[in-house]
């Protein structure tokens, strides 16, 4: 066996040898032929040198395809189209969840500012949508992404602008409402028992401000700042729909008294009575208005009063119209403040052309000569109020 191995070896070395020989080699310099010889040793020494440059060009290049075959995918690494296209997707997933987390609070956002403008132009002017302002405001969206606070800030500003605006038109309200509740107590009416403060309430948590971010700190600040005008709002609304019900005009052109309300000398019997109301004297056929918005309850012959028109004005407010010549409304129709409801006559228990004018609060008789003197401020108002016609509001 070791016998053979020498033999091998000593055949291998006797061929390197004989590959490796000293050769001659003959060079033309373009003048002069030169020749020269390279020892075999060398000639072994100079192919090693290019055996291991080859090889180390054979790693470079072998690592390059490596990575190339990773890029384009061919070994199925996390780099691969597949992969590719799913990152891809994931992110224009991503990107829509994040328009459509915008779009959406984007709306939210606008539905708030829009409820937050209808409260402030209802309380300074006294015109405004109810079911806009009551409907539940929208919360804020809790999302937020980089997309939603760039569509959001315009709103956000023009949100913070009526932030300053709510103090103002809130203490406009309370002024008005001061003015407007000032006029009913001068005509004997209280305005406490016409508005009722929205209910609101719940437990008591304070605000950790340590935690709280400064954005909701601010939607906080907002929030109860719109929370306390409506709160005006509604007090002042209530009111002036009262305000509707209340008679404010003359029933006649002419305003004169034969008879003043209270105890009185009765015409027929001289003796002393109660007057409901005021006579206010006119020619036969003058013309008769109402003197405020409300529902006929009563159009016809009734006792004393000869031909009577009655008038439910709402809140427990009415009025009378009687000794009529003619009638020109019917039961359970609808007028509207200054509408011709008949003509002055002398029907009943009386002694001449004339109006036999009542108002009545909660069925007791008061006296009419305040209502007939509220001035232009009650009338402005009840021109001014939404809705303030055609009909008397639900008694309270």
């Amino acid at each position: 066996m070791a016998k053979a191995s020498n033999i091998k070896t000593t055949t291998a070395a006797q061929r390197f040898r004989a590959f490796f020989t000293t050769r001659d080699f003959i060079f033309h310099d373009g003048r002069d032929l030169k020749r020269f010889s390279i020892a075999g040793r060398t000639q072994a020494l100079l192919a090693g040198v290019a055996t291991v440059t080859v090889l180390f060009s054979a790693y470079g290049v072998a690592q390059a395809a490596v990575g190339a075959i990773a890029i384009s995918g061919v070994t199925g690494t996390p780099a691969s189209p597949e992969a590719q296209v799913a990152r891809m997707r994931e992110q224009v997933e991503k990107m829509q969840a994040d328009v459509t987390a915008a779009k959406e609070a984007a709306r939210l956002q606008a539905a708030r500012v829009e409820q937050h403008q209808a409260l402030i132009s209802a309380t300074l002017t006294g015109k405004g949508d109810r079911k806009v302002i009551e409907q539940p405001l929208p919360g804020a969206s809790q999302r937020t992404s980089a997309v939603a606070n760039e569509v959001l800030a315009p709103l956000k500003r023009v949100e913070a602008r009526q932030i300053a605006l709510a103090g103002k038109a809130r203490a406009a309200g309370e002024a008005r409402y001061q003015q407007t509740a000032s006029e009913l107590r001068r005509l004997g009416l209280s305005p406490e028992r016409y508005v009722k403060v929205p209910a609101m309430g719940g437990p008591y948590e304070p605000v950790d401000n340590d935690n709280a971010s400064g954005s909701d700190a601010s939607a906080e600040a907002a929030d109860a700042q719109f929370r306390a005008l409506f709160v005006t709002w509604k007090k002042l609304d209530m009111l002036e729909q009262t305000v509707i019900s209340i008679p404010s005009m003359q029933p006649v052109d002419k305003l004169t008294f034969t008879s003043n309300f209270g105890v009185r000398s009765d015409p027929f019997r001289g003796t002393a009575a109660m007057h409901a109301g005021v006579d206010i004297p006119g020619a036969l056929g003058t013309p008769i208005y109402a003197t405020a918005d409300g529902v006929i309850s009563h159009a016809g012959r009734q006792g004393g009063y000869g031909n009577l028109v009655q008038i439910n004005h709402g809140r427990g407010i009415e009025t009378r119209y009687g000794h009529l010549s003619k009638i020109l409304v019917a039961d359970n129709t609808r007028v509207k403040r200054g509408q011709l409801i008949g003509l002055m006559g002398s029907t009943g228990r009386s002694t001449g052309s004339h109006l036999h004018y009542e108002v009545r609060v909660d069925g007791k008789a008061v006296n009419p000569i305040p209502f007939l003197q509220t001035g232009e401020y009650l009338a402005s108002v009840q021109d001014r109020v939404a809705g303030g016609v055609g009909g008397p509001a639900t008694n309270k």
